[in-house]
């Protein structure tokens, strides 16, 4: 390989690297590039945004949970993420659960789903989510501040594992233009195969001191993810393909079913 070839390679990924925190992340990040190839090497970098959003949050938590107690953590958890994302991910939630929920043909309820305001099946769906997510982490944070943590940057990692299997090269986009369009089918499966193992590696390296039931983490991620997946088939067949809404409500889905996978195997 010639070397500027190495170097329009790395240019390449750097510019994934870029899409992926300038769109996926209040941090302020100098997109150079913004057009379907930079996508879906965004969508395969999303999980190390996970990582850095999960580490401010888990830090955050265990901050608080070292003063305050494992309530007051999980919900500083839990904000802070939404904080540095602009609630993105909580509102494609609430969007695809009122387009979902309204029983509409699919052009209707994508209309629905791009309007500002939030319906009864959106804000029954964002209370129930947070209320999920705060009681798992709280029980994680009562069981140490490191299992807190860990559970933290876990769903963080799952959320942005979700978006990499949201934009698989067969899945098509519901509608032109937006985020949705630009990134729709351009992630390769193996490559968002490879992500989700590294991610689970990492997971269950980073859980090494809990011995065996470090397993749980990767276990966890594997978890979100089908539940992701569930969502989506659900979406396609119901819009036709995808939008940011269903990528943002595919990460809060994943990471509410790796936080609750976690509680329910905890010690």
């Amino acid at each position: 390989m010639s070397r500027s070839t190495a170097d329009a390679g790395a240019s390449s990924w750097g510019d994934g690297v870029r899409f992926a925190f300038g769109t996926l992340s209040v941090l302020r990040v100098r997109v150079e590039r913004w057009d379907r190839a930079a996508g879906g090497r965004a969508m395969l970098c999303a999980p190390l945004v996970g990582v850095v959003l999960g580490a401010l949050a888990a830090g955050a938590g265990a901050l608080v949970a070292g003063r305050a107690g494992g309530l007051l953590a999980a919900v500083a958890a839990v904000a802070v993420p939404a904080w540095l994302t602009r609630g993105l991910h909580l509102d494609g939630l609430a969007d695809v659960a009122d387009g979902l929920g309204s029983g509409r043909p699919a052009e209707d309820a994508l209309r629905i789903m791009k309007q500002s305001d939030i319906g009864p099946f959106g804000v029954l769906t964002l209370v129930l989510v947070l209320l999920a997510q705060i009681a798992a982490l709280t029980g994680q944070f009562a069981e140490s501040v490191g299992h807190g943590a860990l559970a933290v940057l876990t769903a963080a990692v799952t959320a942005r594992c979700a978006l990499s299997w949201g934009c698989l090269r067969p899945v098509p986009a519901a509608r032109p233009g937006g985020l949705g369009a630009m990134v729709a089918a351009t992630v390769p499966p193996a490559g968002a195969l490879a992500v989700s193992v590294l991610a689970g590696l990492g997971l269950g390296a980073a859980a090494w001191a809990d011995g065996w039931a470090a397993l749980r983490y990767p276990a966890a991620l594997l978890v979100g993810l089908g539940a992701a997946g569930l969502l989506l088939r659900r979406c396609v067949r119901r819009f036709g393909g995808i939008t940011g809404d269903v990528l943002g409500s595919m990460a809060e889905t994943a990471a509410t079913a790796a936080l609750l996978t976690l509680a329910l195997t905890g010690p």
